[in-house]
């Protein structure tokens, strides 16, 4: 399960220096020659990238566009419904636009004087240390892909939709980037593939698959949740357990379907007091010793 967390499609590199993006057997786009093209040039654009360059733009095609516009529409009202306050003032903040899909050079404009974070493009499967160390550097790496047309509402791979409404509208509030950073400076300082894995387990539960209650009601504030018109509406079904860091830094989850089990905290300070103070803290011992506890 823990492989999968990083749910990049493997990239290979062909004779002519292209990519090719290895899609699985159940992928909806498998058997869609033009869907896999797309795949492949996005992910050689952003191979060729250099780290201080903007990022690379996509030519994105009017039926990319149109997908990006569905989703768009139909999470405006779950938006509004399910969501937790600190994510809807991001999105006020942000003002993305919902009908097309923004660049990444041009989200990480407006995203850097709000919290001086910005968006660098991944070809392929980022390393789990790169992939979470660059958050202490305010970077957030990102695909440029967009989800298959023929399942628009819900992907279990971070698409520029995941990566840019669901985590860019959080990058928007200072609340939120206090944390990325902190998981961020979390990673780089564990050695152990263990505490990293540990690291990344409580940033899936928390800044992917969030849930808090706020005014009586479950609010969530996962970008994966929030990013996803299906899985918003079914998380309030699912088996709610309270927040601790133990349970999340071990437990298994199956990136390929809804989420069952999700994490609620007492409100979003509770997000800051436990998780932030966890990432600004752990160590690869402590974190040993979060893990003897759950198999006791």
């Amino acid at each position: 399960m823990f492989e999968e967390g990083q749910y990049f499609a493997p990239v290979h590199e062909k004779d002519d220096g292209t990519l090719s993006v290895q899609l699985g057997a159940n992928h909806p786009g498998l058997n869609d020659p033009e869907y896999r093209a797309r795949r492949d040039h996005l992910a050689t654009l952003a191979a060729r990238w250099q780290p201080g360059d903007p990022c690379p733009t996509a030519d994105y095609t009017d039926a990319e566009h149109d997908v990006w516009r569905v989703v768009s529409d139909v999470l405006m009202e779950s938006h509004r419904t399910y969501a937790c306050s600190e994510f809807l003032e991001g999105k006020e903040i942000l003002g993305l636009p919902t009908d097309h899909i923004p660049q990444l050079s041009e989200v990480s404009q407006t995203l850097a004087p709000l919290t001086g974070f910005g968006y660098q493009p991944a070809a392929g499967l980022v390393p789990l240390r790169a992939f979470y160390g660059a958050l202490a550097d305010r970077r957030f790496w990102s695909t440029q892909y967009v989800r298959h047309h023929s399942v628009p509402l819900y992907t279990p791979e971070p698409d520029v939709i995941h990566e840019v409404i669901g985590h860019g509208n959080t990058l928007a509030h200072p609340r939120f980037t206090a944390l990325y950073e902190l998981a961020g400076a979390a990673a780089r300082r564990v050695e152990t593939d263990d505490a990293l894995e540990f690291v990344s387990k409580v940033f899936w539960f928390t800044l992917e698959f969030g849930v808090l209650w706020q005014r009586g009601d479950l609010r969530a504030y996962g970008a994966g949740i929030l990013s996803s018109p299906g899985e918003i509406q079914e998380f309030r079904d699912v088996t709610i357990r309270p927040l601790d860091l133990v349970s999340m830094g071990t437990a298994n989850y199956d990136i390929t379907a809804y989420q069952d089990v999700l994490y609620a905290a007492e409100s979003f300070t509770h997000v800051e007091d436990v998780v932030g103070h966890f990432w600004a803290t752990c160590t690869d011992e402590s974190i040993a010793r979060m893990a003897h506890m759950a198999v006791r």
